[in-house]
């Protein structure tokens, strides 16, 4: 049996782990760590003995974006089959930015695409000195719009536009600076700093901090609406499904420069 692409745990004071469990890829997501995103969030939601939730990333890195293999059959599937793909990755993101419960995330090594969309989702974002980040999508001639909403309420729209235009790398600091994650710690530091922050939180209502949360997404405009996700879910694979997404996936494959590069 493979083990699962998710490892869940809960501690003795209702704070459950979810620890991405693909370190031999960078726990690079597939269809079934989505899966079981969709699945685990609501069930953490609906019980009441569930104070916050964090994610983590087994091995080296914490999230290195999409499996490219996953990707490369997502975008040679026919149209319902990709739509559906990608609905996984808009779905997953949603419930993760509306879970009614404190989440943190602490982010080490690599965190690409999808792990910026983590990022952008939780209540906390805490990472080592030793993360690196990229919206990263495009070298690949796929557009981040599941995770593109999340990104802009995080650091604002000139910062959104600039990282998902251009697929640049940057560090922990100017994801700091940007808004992407809250604080940076040496790698050393940063579990003493996680639990001060959740002792923080245990001081604090559930109920007042469930309608807190559900009140700045809803009176602001930024849980998604049925019609958003669907708009946001076709973008992703019309444009993966696309001459130029067939090709980045294809170069990146391949380990060559892209034909439009």
């Amino acid at each position: 049996m493979t083990e699962s692409p998710v490892l869940m745990s809960v501690d003795d004071r209702g704070i459950a782990t979810a620890t991405l469990n693909r370190p031999a890829l960078g726990n690079a997501y597939n269809g079934e760590m989505l899966d079981a995103l969709i699945e685990g969030i609501p069930r953490l939601a609906a019980d009441p003995a569930i104070r916050g939730l964090v994610i983590r990333g087994a091995g080296k890195h914490f999230q290195a974006g999409a499996d490219i293999h996953w990707l490369s059959a997502a975008a040679a599937a026919p149209p319902e089959q990709a739509f559906a793909s990608s609905l996984q990755t808009t779905r997953a993101m949603q419930l993760l930015n509306e879970f009614p419960k404190p989440s943190f995330a602490v982010i080490h090594g690599a965190c690409f695409g999808g792990g910026t969309g983590i990022a952008c989702c939780v209540d906390v974002a805490l990472a080592t000195t030793q993360a690196s980040f990229g919206i990263t999508e495009v070298r690949v001639g796929v557009a981040p719009t599941p995770i593109s909403t999340h990104m802009v309420h995080a650091m604002g729209l000139r910062h959104a536009r600039r990282y998902a235009i251009t697929g640049e790398r940057f560090g922990p600091e100017e994801a700091m600076r940007i808004g992407l994650v809250h604080e940076v710690h040496a790698p050393e530091a940063v579990e003493a700093r996680l639990e001060e922050i959740v002792a923080a939180m245990l001081l604090s209502s559930p109920a007042a901090i469930a309608v807190t949360k559900t009140s700045l997404l809803e009176s602001n405009g930024l849980a998604l609406s049925a019609h958003q996700v669907t708009q946001l879910t076709n973008e992703s694979w019309m444009v993966r499904a696309g001459k130029e997404g067939k090709e980045g996936l294809a170069a990146f494959r391949e380990k060559r420069k892209p034909a439009w590069a």
